[in-house]
């Protein structure tokens, strides 16, 4: 098991909970998926997500567009 601390945070969204800042990330290993540490800004709540539900936020200066969530639960980019 791995524990990172990021510094500095990213933003992210995570599925189902809004966007927030990671700032960690726990790696249990080969059979396991990332898990992000976050911080909701809307609730303050600390979440810890597992890959699947963790989206990079958009950013205009490199070109990546904010993901949209679907009804399904998953995400698509918009432009």
């Amino acid at each position: 098991m791995a524990f990172q601390q990021l510094d500095p945070t990213i933003p992210v969204t995570v599925l189902d909970k809004g966007p927030g800042f990671a700032f960690a990330v726990i790696d249990y290993g080969q059979e396991h998926n990332l898990i992000w540490v976050t911080a909701i800004n809307e609730t303050g709540e600390i979440w810890c997500a597992p890959n699947p539900q963790v989206r990079l936020q958009g950013n205009w200066t490199m070109g990546r567009a904010r993901p949209q969530a679907k009804k399904d639960g998953s995400c698509t980019a918009a432009a």
